[in-house]
């Protein structure tokens, strides 16, 4: 196996459905076969928005469900929840004395928060908390304390990745030693926008999700309330302007595709029939994770030990780390 680490972090920030399954986490599962991979639930980088602790736990054991019924081992890779890794925090600290204001002035997230509260006519910094502000630093020490050497992100979250480095090299430069590892983003190619019910790009803002897990009968209710357009049953449709055919074509095989877009060419049909067929699909997909997931979320005993085993390893390696900033900044360190 590549001894390259590689760390992905998700925000607990919503019941997973199949955009996020397609966008985000089968691509996060296939970095296990080509690097020593990390991954974590961000809960504290959840904590800027989401203030009601007993939601925040809900969805952390939630997620922790979804990757280990979506075929994640624990054996593999190492998973765990970021709020059990204290060294994160106090590595945050550090860092945060080697970042210009100037850099997070800067953050796009920052920015964009700004930017609203100028275009409303409000104080700059209304309803802006300082957890806010400093994201990037805490994202810093996510990456830098495991050394890692890639991190998957999409081409808008460059800037991540491009102040990670800049506040790492600044140590490494202040005390002329490599201190961190640099890491390197690994640029996803773009994901195509996955289509909700209602047409629009399938979101939780927008409540127009088809959940992973949904019970079969749950399931076929949102299938069935994508809009479509309203053309005659004998008419040939296109295919790639259809919001049914959209998510089905990434469910198919190859031969599913192509007969199915063969059929929307040749018309006769009507959309009630494609959507009882992405209903089939979907349910051939997800029938037996979705019992694994149920059955995890019934014993969250066994998926708090998981995610304790996971901080162990993570505190293991961030341990080699961490003695090199505290020895380097001359405060106290001890060998784990």
């Amino acid at each position: 196996m590549n001894e390259k680490i590689s760390l992905t972090g998700i925000k607990p920030s919503g019941t997973p459905h199949i955009g996020n399954y397609l966008g985000m986490i089968r691509p996060a599962l296939a970095l296990a076969k080509e690097y020593r991979a990390y991954y974590f639930i961000a809960d504290y980088h959840a904590l800027t928005t989401l203030k009601d602790g007993k939601e925040l736990r809900r969805l952390s054991y939630d997620l922790t469900a979804t990757f280990l019924a979506l075929g994640m081992n624990p054996d593999d890779v190492v998973f765990f929840r970021q709020s059990d890794v204290p060294e994160i925090f106090e590595l945050t600290w550090i860092l945060s004395c080697f970042t210009p204001k100037g850099l997070l002035n800067r953050a796009h997230a920052y920015k964009a928060a700004v930017d609203a509260n100028l275009a409303a006519g409000h104080d700059p910094d209304a309803g802006i908390n300082a957890g806010l502000f400093n994201y990037p630093v805490l994202m810093a020490a996510d990456i830098l304390l495991y050394g890692s050497h890639v991190v998957p992100v999409g081409q808008d979250q460059k800037q991540h990745i491009e102040i990670t480095r800049d506040i790492a090299s600044a140590m490494n430069h202040t005390y002329g030693e490599e201190i961190f590892v640099l890491p390197e983003g690994l640029i996803q190619p773009e994901v195509a926008v996955i289509p909700g019910i209602d047409g629009r790009k399938m979101s939780k803002s927008y409540d127009n999700v088809i959940p992973i897990f949904a019970p079969p009968k749950q399931l076929r209710k949102r299938v069935m309330q994508i809009v479509t357009d309203s053309r005659p049953i004998e008419q040939p449709k296109n295919p790639d302007e259809d919001n049914v055919y959209n998510i089905y074509k990434y469910f198919a095989t190859p031969e599913q595709d192509k007969a199915m877009r063969e059929k929307y060419l040749r018309g006769g049909f009507g959309y009630g029939e494609v959507k009882q067929e992405l209903f089939e699909l979907l349910e051939a997909h997800f029938a037996g994770p979705r019992e694994k997931y149920n059955a995890y979320m019934a014993d969250t005993k066994k998926l708090e030990a998981i995610l304790m085993e996971g901080a162990k390893k993570a505190r293991y390696q961030g341990a080699k780390v961490m003695k090199r900033a505290r020895r380097a900044v001359g405060v106290r360190y001890k060998d784990r």
